[in-house]
């Protein structure tokens, strides 16, 4: 599975956990737009389009439930019908929130001249990630001209265990956050080259914690290197990573480690400190 399978696994994660959690009586829950978002997250690649039945079936509620969430999602410009057929798709107005968010985000826009700047230097892709749960999440995307065909855009997640991303974030957690988010996650190989057995995992993670930088190859994608190093809250916890992606037809780990973790580390810090 690629990382867009691994997005629509985690998806459907998501919304068997929304639906036990109906389970808790939480006087503060709006239940009508906890599942209005579940409906719009039943959608991912593999399901672009969708009946009432399968957005029922999805999203865990009745048909007649998903007609009227389907209807609203409609009217308000979230959704959109296919022609001359009875499915639903995503309309464009979906992305709304994540332009908001992007934009509105102080990490993004006080990280953005550092990791342009670091683009620039190495010439290499350079991306701003975060740690949802057990994946990583890209916010932001600076592309290089040697830009490897894969599908990581903005927006896109990746297993935590075996990215480079996500063993800078699993290094920062206590053992007891990692044991949990190890156990949650579906380890499995992506490429030949995927270490996802947990006493390997662990050994990388602690390596990461003692070099403070992680270095991945072909993890989840061949002839990918990527390196990543951390960016700090104040108080110390990690709260992005930001990762060099490039060609391991180009870089072996010890060529990318001597050429680019100085300024790696260099851009790290300049946002940490701009974030204190």
């Amino acid at each position: 599975m690629n990382g867009i399978g691994n997005a629509m696994s985690k998806a459907e994660d998501r919304l068997e956990m929304a639906k036990s959690d109906e389970e808790h009586d939480d006087p503060m829950m709006v239940r009508a737009v906890e599942k209005a978002f579940r409906v719009l997250e039943t959608f991912d690649p593999l399901h672009s389009r969708q009946t009432l039945t399968q957005l029922a079936q999805r999203a865990g509620i009745d048909r007649s439930a998903a007609q009227r969430f389907a209807h609203t999602l409609l009217n308000l410009g979230y959704l959109q019908k296919v022609p001359g057929s009875k499915t639903y798709e995503l309309a464009a107005k979906s992305l709304n929130m994540a332009y908001r968010y992007t934009r509105s985000s102080l990490l993004v826009q006080r990280a953005h001249p550092y990791l342009l700047h670091l683009n620039r230097s190495t010439g290499e892709t350079i991306s701003l990630t975060l740690l949802d749960d057990t994946d990583i999440i890209y916010l932001a995307r600076y592309l290089s001209s040697n830009t490897l065909d894969n599908d990581v855009i903005v927006g896109s997640r990746l297993p935590a265990y075996c990215s480079a991303a996500g063993l800078v974030f699993l290094a920062g957690l206590d053992d007891a956050q990692i044991h949990d988010i190890l156990a949650r996650s579906d380890l499995r190989a992506y490429t030949p080259k995927t270490v996802f057995d947990p006493e390997k995992i662990w050994r990388r993670i602690y390596e990461t914690r003692q070099r403070g930088f992680a270095i991945a190859e072909e993890q989840v994608y061949t002839n990918d290197i990527a390196l990543a190093a951390p960016i700090y809250l104040p108080d110390g916890h990690t709260t992005a990573a930001a990762v060099l992606a490039a060609s391991n037809l180009r870089y072996n780990e010890d060529t990318l480690i001597r050429q680019f973790v100085p300024m790696m580390i260099s851009a790290t810090r300049s946002v940490t400190q701009i974030l204190a």
